[in-house]
């Protein structure tokens, strides 16, 4: 009798977590028998197994059932434990659950309830101080596309907020970054570099389709986004990190800033911008980032000016 009832039981705990995924019934037809043993009925993969143990590419990890995106490459690391592990998760991608043991955290798709592993905190592995222990088998993988014919193009020009904000705005513009640029100290923080510490300007980096949009049409929106007369400084924001310049990868992008100065010279501008050969960008802290975009708000100290 009692070993009836556990058969039972078991059958309707199976039922259960099949109906919560039922949406993506095809998917889970399509599960072999190990994949619905971990992720229908909550089971684990043999540790140093995994697909995905080792992957070091970059790219996104999405829900082996309804393929929603799940964990970004950039935070997965090597805790050593046998399986795939990630310190941070993409926001309301994940949910959380105590686990049947009493001990653990199960996570679990918050789209359609697929078992992923568990999540362990305090173990002190990363500085996020959290670990995500995740079955390979629960998860597929899209590696980042690499577009050999995107280009790149460096502009300093006061406060990187307001650079950023404006440049990306433009069609053909695939993203712009906040950094660092033009200085002598390696990986230099926001805080080295409002101390005057590293000699870096302010820059963005613009990631751009030069079959959409030419280096030429970026420059002159720059020339047109703040005012390039001004030295040292971008409105009120004053110091030598918010200094007017722009970094040239190439012979024709230099050819193409001097002619567009010149251009601004004969209309009687007295142009401070520099033009500096390209150096190693410095990626901004997150923070920084799309700062205007999150705050609901324009840029104080640029704004657009017609100049050619």
């Amino acid at each position: 009798m009692k070993k009836l009832l556990l058969i039972l039981t078991l059958f309707i705990t199976i039922q259960l977590c099949a109906d919560n995924l039922k949406p993506w019934s095809t998917a889970l037809q399509n599960l072999t028998e190990q994949e619905r043993n971990v992720i229908v009925n909550k089971g684990t993969e043999r540790p140093f197994t995994g697909k995905y143990l080792n992957n070091k590419e970059e790219g996104l990890y999405t829900c082996k059932v309804c393929n929603a995106p799940l964990y970004k490459s950039e935070d997965k690391f090597n805790s050593h434990c046998g399986w795939p592990s990630f310190d941070d998760e993409i926001k309301g991608a994940i949910k959380h659950k105590p686990d049947a043991d009493g001990r653990r955290t199960e996570i679990l798709c918050a789209k359609c309830n697929a078992h992923l592993g568990h999540v362990f905190k305090g173990e002190g592995m990363t500085p996020k101080n959290t670990r995500h222990c995740v079955n390979s088998i629960s998860l597929n993988f899209k590696k980042e596309a690499k577009d050999d014919e995107l280009k790149y193009a460096y502009f300093a020009g006061g406060c990187f907020w307001g650079v950023e904000y404006h440049l990306e705005s433009i069609k053909g513009v695939k993203d712009a970054i906040s950094g660092y640029m033009g200085g002598h100290m390696k990986n230099p923080s926001y805080y080295d570099v409002l101390q005057h510490k590293t000699g870096h300007l302010e820059t963005v980096e613009v990631i751009y389709d030069p079959k959409v949009v030419s280096y030429e049409t970026l420059a002159k929106a720059f020339f047109e986004i703040h005012d390039p007369t001004q030295t040292n400084g971008q409105g009120p924001d004053i110091g030598e990190q918010y200094h007017s310049a722009i970094f040239v990868k190439t012979p024709q992008e230099r050819k193409t800033i001097e002619k567009l100065i010149k251009i601004l010279e004969s209309k009687g501008l007295k142009i401070a911008t520099n033009i500096i050969e390209g150096d190693v960008f410095y990626k901004a802290e997150d923070y920084h980032q799309d700062h205007y975009e999150k705050k609901g708000s324009k840029p104080y100290c640029h704004a657009y000016v017609k100049r050619f």
